[in-house]
């Protein structure tokens, strides 16, 4: 028999992911984890990568704070419906240490994010997913550049050799 969803769930999952969000805000590791259940998932799409139980996503989280130790979510909106719970926010904070490979580098990070929580039967988190433009945290650390400016061009030609030297044959032959 499926779990009944009233409103008491529904504002039970809500506080629980207001909770999420200040133990978060607060770099409180051992918090983030109390709001998840026996089954944890966290999901970070434009990497594509995926963090299978507790371990993985403890595993997730000190990364994320240990290369933003200034890390701040501020929710814009908030989404509740019958089995998840929706929040829009703006993600800040400081790239000051190793993170996903790239040495610190000092940079201001404001990101526009979209995340999406799922609960198991005890109204406990079973899953985050996040959703933003990976582009910009790159072009915002300052390895990313648009392929329309000077500099982008250049580091396109100088990144691309083969696909710049295809392109322009394609080019000349329609000439």
């Amino acid at each position: 028999m499926p779990l009944q969803i009233d409103e008491s769930h529904i504002e039970a999952r809500l506080n629980l992911v207001r909770e999420h969000v200040r133990c978060e805000n607060r770099h409180d590791l051992d918090g983030i984890m109390q709001t998840f259940g026996a089954t944890a998932e966290y999901h970070d799409l434009p990497w594509s990568q995926h963090f299978p139980g507790r371990d993985g996503v403890q595993s997730y989280y000190a990364q994320l704070l240990e290369g933003v130790p200034d890390l701040l979510i501020d929710v814009q909106r908030w989404h509740a419906g019958r089995d998840t719970v929706v929040l829009e926010v703006v993600i800040r904070g400081t790239h000051q240490a190793s993170w996903r490979g790239l040495p610190a580098t000092g940079r201001k990070l404001s990101i526009p994010l979209c995340g999406v929580f799922t609960f198991d039967e005890e109204d406990r988190l079973t899953s985050e997913t996040i959703y933003y433009d990976r582009a910009t945290v790159l072009r915002q650390l300052g390895v990313f550049h648009e392929p329309d400016l000077p500099l982008g061009k250049l580091l396109t030609v100088l990144t691309h050799p083969v696909t710049m030297a295809r392109a322009l044959a394609m080019k000349l032959r329609r000439t």
